[in-house]
């Protein structure tokens, strides 16, 4: 038997429909923000205050009634004590193939959250608990560069498809990095970054890598 078909053997029942995993995702994303809400002792107006974000917009998140983009999963993150991608990532629920115990997640092409980006992107999220990675796929259409964001750990870009120009406000001053396919660039979380599309094409794929990290999220200017 191959790697592959035995993957597919060990893999969950649940949804089958890309509307009935959009919902489950959304519900499992909700349950998570209101867990990890109650943990830390904070009614929904209290997380309203602190995130900026409305009561309603929060009520109907946690119900899994609503599709959040990253920016407000930024300012929930945060107001929680964590990062957008660990609240992802906790999100998407136990190993999809194997035991829990054996560490395996797998999320198959066309799989995993889908978490609006920006004003013209989408986060395919790939990663679960547990692992000390928080993996991100970014389809990118926008050539404008949007809020800076920072938060803790350390971050990792890799670009499969389009070009984008990566901003950096280090200490030194602003570094603009233009990477293409193939190219990879990494720097520290709390260095203010943000980045845009570039090129010809239409769109841009990259993959994001976040190391987990225990301090808050931080980012600058995000909007619901």
């Amino acid at each position: 038997m191959s790697a592959q078909s035995a993957g597919r053997k060990h893999r969950t029942t649940g949804p089958t429909s890309q509307a009935d995993l959009d919902m489950a995702m959304r519900t499992e994303l909700g349950a998570t923000i209101r867990r990890l809400r109650k943990e830390g002792g904070l009614t929904l107006v209290e997380l309203a205050v602190r995130s900026e974000l409305s009561h309603p917009f929060l009520s109907q998140l946690e119900r899994g009634l609503a599709r959040p983009s990253m920016q407000s999963l930024h300012r929930i993150a945060r107001a929680l004590g964590t990062s957008q991608q660990a609240l992802l990532a906790l999100s998407a629920g136990p190993p999809a193939t194997g035991r829990a115990e054996e560490g395996v997640h797998l999320v198959r092409s066309g799989e995993g959250m889908p978490v609006a980006a920006g004003s013209s992107g989408v986060a395919r999220v790939l990663g679960a608990s547990g692992f000390a990675v928080h993996p991100v796929e970014f389809t990118w259409a926008s050539k404008c560069f949007e809020e800076y964001y920072d938060h803790a750990g350390d971050e990792f870009l890799y670009v499969v498809e389009g070009e984008i120009e990566v901003d950096l406000g280090t200490t030194q001053g602003q570094q603009l990095h233009r990477l293409g396919p193939g190219d990879s660039l990494c720097y520290a979380g709390s260095t203010p970054h943000r980045w845009r599309a570039l090129g010809e094409t239409d769109r841009v794929r990259v993959l994001m890598v976040q190391n987990v990290a225990g301090s808050p999220a931080k980012a600058h200017g995000e909007g619901e």
